[in-house]
This record gives structure tokens, C-alpha cells and sequence, in this order.
């Protein structure tokens, strides 16, 4: 179910340095659940006979929550943009545009309520630069131009210093609104959800694994 896996991943994102924020207060899972409720409630039927769900979601928050969520702010809108994506998937909706999540702070709310404003925004375009790479920790490893190269070599876009990891381990590849990673023949290869992968087009969430590191692949 989409909420359970939004809530698993969200708990997943909440422990260590997260954890002291989302202790009270305003719960991302409560977004995520307004969220799918704001979907299935403005969907309509395209002149093709399509049926088409809001992609641009604005949350209003008060200051305090805003701050609160601040620091892990990509990962969370990352998690319900995903949320969003995952459930039409299900449901058989489809979007306009990219989808996007936006939270901003509003001085009228009060801490615990918020707002979610959808609309229909075909102006919303893939963004290839919005996507990274994200550690059990919560280290953010940004993607950017065309290629990018990961190992153990300083000289890698991601340093990986791990034993596992060959000094030419592998590439990502701008393809498309995402990337396609590319083993380069290392010793202990690479994985996407547990499966042994050459080459492979990455989805939001997926497990990446060089040798023995983990890393998820995110994409706002």
C-alpha cells in the first residue's frame, strides 16, 4: 500500500539526525495522508478521457513546524512527491507535468495545522539536477551534468571509502528526468533493490548498493 511504504521511508529518514525534529509537533505522515486525500478528491477527466491528478502541491505550515522540518526539508518533499507519484501509479492517474511538492511557511497557522493548495501546472518540467543520492545518515550526494562517476578515487563526483568499493566502481547517467546507472566492471559490482544490475534506469527510492555501501536514489 502506498501510505505504508510512505510511512516505512519516513521512518527510515526519521532516525538520527532527523529524529529530534519530527519527535513532535506537525507529522509528515499526516502531509502524506492530506496529501493522497487532496488527490483523489481534485482529479478530473481530460479531454482524452484521461483521468488527471493535481502535480503542484503547495503545504502552508506555521513558522514553527516549518523550522522544525527544515533541516531534512529535500528529503521530506522528496518522500511525498514520491507518495504522490506512487499512489496515481496505482490508481491509474496521470499528471500534467512533473510532480512537485513545495512547503512554505505561514505565519497565519497555528503549529499542528497546515493547508495543501493543488493545481494542474504543465509549466512544472523535469529537472534532471534535483536528484541525488541519499546515506543512511542522511548525507545528501548531489547529481549533476551528464555523467557522474563513483568510487573509491578521490577524484570521483561521489568518494565512496569503502574496501568493497572498486577505485572505478561506476556512472550515472543523465537520462532523461533521472539516471541510469552504469556498472564500470568492478570487483563486488552493483545492486538496485537487492538484484545484481549492469546497467539500469533509476527510480525514485530505488536501493543503489556498490559493493557494500547502500545509498537511495532520490529525485524531487
Amino acid at each position: 500500500m502506498v501510505l505504508r511504504s510512505f510511512e516505512d521511508r519516513l521512518e527510515q529518514l526519521v532516525e538520527g539526525m532527523f529524529a529530534r525534529a519530527f519527535r513532535s509537533g506537525l507529522q509528515p505522515v499526516e502531509l502524506g495522508r492530506r496529501l493522497i486525500r487532496e488527490v483523489d478528491a481534485s482529479r478530473r477527466i481530460s479531454v482524452n478521457g484521461q483521468t488527471l491528478a493535481p502535480n503542484r502541491f503547495v503545504i502552508r505550515v506555521s513558522n514553527e513546524d516549518y523550522d522544525r522540518f527544515d533541516q531534512a526539508m529535500q528529503s521530506l518533499v522528496a518522500e511525498l512527491a514520491s507518495t504522490v507519484r506512487d499512489h496515481a501509479k496505482e490508481t491509474g492517474l496521470t499528471f500534467l507535468g512533473r510532480v512537485s511538492v513545495e512547503v512554505e511557511a505561514d505565519t497565519g497557522l497555528k503549529v499542528g495545522v497546515f493547508k495543501i493548495h493543488p493545481s494542474y501546472d504543465e509549466r512544472v518540467v523535469a529537472d534532471p539536477s534535483n536528484t541525488w543520492l541519499e546515506g543512511p545518515d542522511g548525507q545528501h550526494h548531489l547529481l549533476s551534468g551528464s555523467i557522474c562517476t563513483v568510487g573509491r578515487l578521490s577524484g570521483s563526483d561521489i568518494v565512496i571509502a569503502d574496501h568493497n568499493v572498486s577505485r572505478r566502481h561506476a556512472e550515472l547517467h543523465a537520462a532523461g528526468d533521472t539516471y541510469e546507472l552504469v556498472d564500470l566492471g568492478s570487483t563486488n559490482g552493483c545492486k538496485v533493490n537487492g538484484h545484481k544490475v549492469g546497467r539500469h534506469q533509476l527510480k525514485d527510492g530505488d536501493q543503489v548498493t556498490f559493493g557494500a555501501v547502500t545509498l537511495r536514489f532520490r529525485r524531487l
